[in-house]
């Protein structure tokens, strides 16, 4: 009997409550999906750097889930809420009836099993054909072989969503038994009776509440966008704070500023249903600033994590072949050099004096050196202006040497790297620097002091800014400055760092890779014998060798790893936050039926109704995300200050990427939203 009943509910509520089950449905697709990733990337023919690499995404996603399903759990009890709500007058007939709040209980109770089986097994299905469209994205972030390719179900992803969400139904039951046991029949009886009553503010308080909060807020955009060379962990949650505390006044402002504000414009707060509309709209407002606030900042920090998340990955793999044209560098850096005699640095010739000849792998290469003068410090290149940047950027090493590089040396790493070479008189330098906030401070000082002094040689700038250029290998634009002289400026016995850069001597991958493999091995071996032979303890060196394929892997899986967690992380935000709103606009629409029905017998046109239902629910879904995207430029300001490091070339493009994702998932809920509450008001149209 009591299970006839609960099918007979469900069946009959379907059409009113589907968000609730699209929501529950699309929360564990998406679960099962970013959980079957370790299974599906099993087929997969990657090096065994790439593994390691899949698999520490495999744990972060792990931990992820526990806070994505605790707020999923929050989302699915503030759903229920809704249903309780929706079935207020059904519940008051049942308790008429003679029927128990326990059997009451009871049939909540199936309808959970019911609904939570349903949505389990349909969200299952889904997730596990859209799992298979991820083993192609994967494999496109990880440029891995798919000849393998399997049709792939996997088990530990099915058990882990059917216990994480099985937990959570279980929550819903208890809650829903607690608030059965607490209601009463009177109430339930005249829920629908119930009119609101709408508080008016003060308006003058609320006009000077909303220009703090604007203050405020622009006070936190200011020093997050302009002041980030300043930024610690004490004044980052400082702004945090200020932001939330500014964005909850704004919206508890805005609830009573927006119907005064109309209600002054007479001719237009009367004409047609707009004195209704506005009222609801405020109405809601007034009720939901701890939620809108929430939404607004969940929404914030969605578009902030997916375009900050695409912008690294797109940046980093468009970078790579720009910024890594060589096969292979090593690096030997010569420091606390404690001793009178003079230290050279000789990579090359070391190792072949220990029978170690790393040139004889490769095609073409460049053996050059790096110089330091110890009277020549960053410090000392900024000029006039040192005082002035040392007032903005406090924590900036300013007595480190700077880098010098010979013009030949240089010039011999642009061929290498199919560049044009540069040209200097002998009482010039160039400063090539990428890193922009460092060019961007370099350039200052170039522009007021042209003139250095490095051994004991005058000379001044041939350009009038940086010049775009780097020596080491990367995927990053991470060149923070070096200066390229004449090279009978240099003096030979300051030599700090020696590099060897070069091609393999090899045309496919596969030989490659085994050449890598060889100057690896040679590497370890060379460096274990020249340390145990060392007895200069008192110097110290800094031992490094980079690859083009160890770059792109690291690369290549840095950008998945971002990808994955801002995608895992900004879908779970982006539809909690759409569902709550269409969860409240549902449970306003079916209070305020009444109120429908009234403007009915009064004359309103059915077309009058449905513009006023969707301009309320346009305003309601569009208010939040308005004042998200405002802080979203402000955000991404400061997100552009870290990105720098990865790069921000894709950004616009990691920006419109977001939009339509936005537009996608949030539009598609306010629709939904829309034709739902429409259906609402209309099935009880007389």
């Amino acid at each position: 009997m009591l299970f006839k009943l609960s099918l007979s509910n469900i069946r009959k509520s379907f059409r009113d409550y589907a968000i609730y089950f699209f929501t529950l449905i699309i929360g564990v697709s998406v679960f099962y999906v970013f959980n079957a990733i370790s299974e599906q990337t099993v087929f997969l023919q990657v090096s065994s750097n790439t593994r390691d690499i899949i698999d520490l995404l495999t744990s972060m996603l792990d931990g992820i889930s526990v806070f994505v399903s605790f707020v999923l759990g929050l989302l699915i009890v503030y759903a229920s809420r809704f249903l309780m709500k929706r079935r207020n007058k059904e519940f008051a007939l049942y308790l008429i009836l003679g029927m128990g709040k326990g059997k009451i209980s009871a049939i909540l109770l199936i309808e959970t099993i019911i609904i939570g089986i349903g949505s389990l097994g349909v969200g299952l299905l889904i997730g596990i054909g859209l799992s298979q469209l991820m083993s192609t994205l994967v494999a496109n972030l990880f440029e891995a072989d798919m000849t393998e390719y399997t049709f792939m179900v996997s088990t530990d992803a099915i058990i882990k969503t059917a216990i994480y969400f099985g937990i959570m139904y279980v929550v819903v039951m208890f809650f829903n038994s607690f608030m059965i046991s607490k209601c009463k029949l009177i109430n339930l009886m005249q829920s629908g009776k119930k009119s609101e009553k709408l508080k008016l503010k003060n308006p003058v308080l609320c006009v000077i509440i909303f220009l703090i909060s604007a203050g405020a807020l622009g006070y936190a955009y200011y020093t997050a966008g302009w002041k980030t060379n300043d930024m610690n962990n004490e004044k980052l949650l400082k702004l945090i704070a200020i932001g939330a505390v500014s964005t909850f006044l704004i919206f508890w402002s805005v609830s009573g500023m927006m119907l005064r504000v109309v209600m002054s414009m007479k001719k237009k707060y009367y004409k047609g249903l707009n004195s209704f509309t506005f009222r609801q709209i405020s109405s809601k407002i007034n009720t939901t600033v701890a939620s809108m606030t929430v939404i607004c900042l969940m929404l914030f920090v969605t578009i902030c994590t997916l375009s900050s998340a695409f912008s690294i990955r797109n940046s980093m793999n468009a970078n790579l072949s720009e910024m890594c044209p060589a096969d292979m560098e090593i690096k030997i850096t010569l420091y606390n050099n404690q001793t009178d005699e003079d230290i050279h640095v000789d990579f090359v010739g070391t190792a072949k004096e220990y029978g170690y000849d790393f040139e004889e792998d490769l095609s073409e290469s460049v053996h050059f050196h790096s110089y330091g003068d110890n009277n020549f410090t960053f410090a000392e290149s900024l000029g006039s202006h040192l005082e002035e940047i040392k007032k903005r950027y406090q924590y900036m090493e300013y007595e480190t040497p700077e880098d010098i590089v010979r013009l030949s040396d240089y010039n011999a790493v642009r061929r290498l790297y199919g560049k044009s070479e540069i040209t200097l008189n002998d009482n010039e330098y160039a400063v090539m620097c990428d890193f922009k906030s460092l060019k961007a401070i370099r350039d200052e000082a170039i522009s007021k002091d042209k003139a250095i002094t490095i051994f004991g040689h005058t000379l001044v700038s041939k350009f009038d800014e940086c010049q775009d250029g780097f020596i080491e290998i990367s995927s990053q634009h991470i060149n923070s400055g070096f200066y390229v002289v004449p090279d009978s400026v240099v003096d030979e016995n300051y030599a700090t760092t020696d590099f060897l850069i070069g091609n393999y001597n090899a045309e496919t991958k596969e030989d490659k890779q085994i050449i890598e493999d060889k100057i690896n091995e040679k590497y370890k071996s060379f460096f274990n014998e020249y340390t145990s032979d060392r007895t200069d303890s008192n110097i110290g060196y800094m031992y490094g060798i980079n690859t083009r394929i160890d770059i792109a892997e690291a690369t290549v899986g840095l950008g998945a790893m971002v990808t994955f967690i801002g995608l895992y992380i900004g879908l779970i935000f982006l539809i909690s936050c759409a569902a709550i709103l269409a969860l409240k606009q549902l449970s306003e629409s079916v209070d305020s039926i009444s109120r429908y029905e009234m403007l009915r017998k009064i004359g309103a046109e059915e077309s009058d109704l449905s513009k006023s239902l969707f301009r309320q629910t346009g305003i309601f879904f569009l208010l939040p995300l308005l004042l998200a995207c405002v802080h979203s430029v402000f955000g991404m300001k400061f997100s552009t200050f870290i990105l720098e490091t990865f790069g921000t070339e894709k950004l616009a493009e990691s920006i419109g990427f977001t939009s339509i994702m936005i537009l996608l998932i949030y539009g598609g809920y306010f629709l939904i939203t829309y034709l739902c509450s429409k259906s609402i008001i209309k099935s009880h149209k007389q």
